[in-house]
């Protein structure tokens, strides 16, 4: 096991927690203020981590930390007293993570590995968001304080003369009553292994998810990549989302027009090159917490 000094480590976790002040800062601001915003607060209030959990820096397994004495009281952390003068030192326990955590180690282990094994798609054009709005009265809409750039009539006519093809069923059990039959596909939640593939922007985004929930195994500087990469895809998944969020500074992708598929593609096709490149750093990462090899592929959503 791999030993930090105590100063090489508590620089590293005061760096983490340095960046999440500064990305959460908006979002705890607004909170006071009582403001919404549609592109950030997604990733606070969909992906339920506060700002205070995300600070806390964890280094991966095989990694003890110096002198982390305080660390002996948070999850999986177990405290070896130092022999004779030397420091003790804390670190993750990977048998009790494993006893607790070890299906959800594996259900995401599978889900990456089946991610990856498939091709990605290109032809939704991130019409979910369209889909959820799809015949909605006033009230129904989910981002109800921002105009519809194309109207409620001009929205409907996207849907009705496009092929909704949405694959991710967090996306698709938003849909309209109306706009669910429309959609090529029928996800579900026992499905996802089944139908997950990395051209999503959600399935990108949700790699976020999977970090944080199996923490203190992710690393942090892992987790905050994750973070950083679904800050941006959101933005694009909203830009192309049918609202006018101009005043916000973001200029909408016109998915309704071929120019708009076309810049929608090109960027989806580069957050599959790095979504992709994430799922594999952590695969890595999970690796020393799987009991021993698993099909890549199969079996039902666990619990998490």
């Amino acid at each position: 096991m791999q030993v930090l000094p105590e100063q090489v480590w508590r620089e590293r976790a005061a760096v983490h927690a340095a960046a999440v002040e500064r990305l959460s800062a908006d979002r705890l601001a607004r909170r006071v203020e009582g403001r919404k915003h549609p592109v950030d607060d997604f990733l606070w209030e969909y992906y339920s981590m506060r700002p205070a959990q995300l600070a806390r820096w964890h280094p991966g397994a095989g990694v003890a930390l110096e002198g982390a004495r305080e660390r002996e009281g948070w999850s999986f952390y177990t405290w070896h007293e130092g022999a004779g003068d030397g420091a003790g030192t804390a670190y993750l326990d990977l048998e009790r993570f494993r006893a607790k955590r070890g299906r959800a180690v594996e259900f995401v282990r599978g889900l990456l590995s089946a991610t990856l094994s498939r091709p990605g798609r290109f032809g939704c054009f991130g019409l979910h968001e369209w889909a959820m709005v799809y015949r909605a009265s006033e009230e129904q809409v989910r981002h109800a304080g921002w105009p519809l750039r194309l109207g409620a009539g001009g929205t409907d006519e996207v849907v009705e003369s496009h092929t909704v093809a949405c694959s991710h069923f967090d996306a698709y059990r938003f849909f309209t009553p109306d706009a669910a039959p429309r959609n090529t596909l029928t996800p579900t939640r026992e499905g996802q292994l089944d139908n997950e593939q990395p051209g999503c922007l959600h399935a990108g985004m949700d790699l976020y998810k999977w970090c944080y929930k199996l923490a203190p195994l992710v690393p942090g500087e892992l987790t905050l990549e994750a973070f950083d990469l679904a800050r941006e895809i959101r933005e694009l998944d909203m830009r192309a989302a049918p609202y006018d969020l101009r005043p916000l500074g973001y200029e909408p992708v016109r998915i309704e027009t071929p120019e708009g598929k076309a810049e929608y593609v090109a960027a989806q096709r580069d957050f599959t090159v790095r979504s992709n490149a994430l799922r594999r750093r952590l695969l890595d990462a999970l690796g020393p917490a799987l009991a021993e090899p698993a099909p890549a592929v199969g079996g039902a959503q666990t619990s998490l």
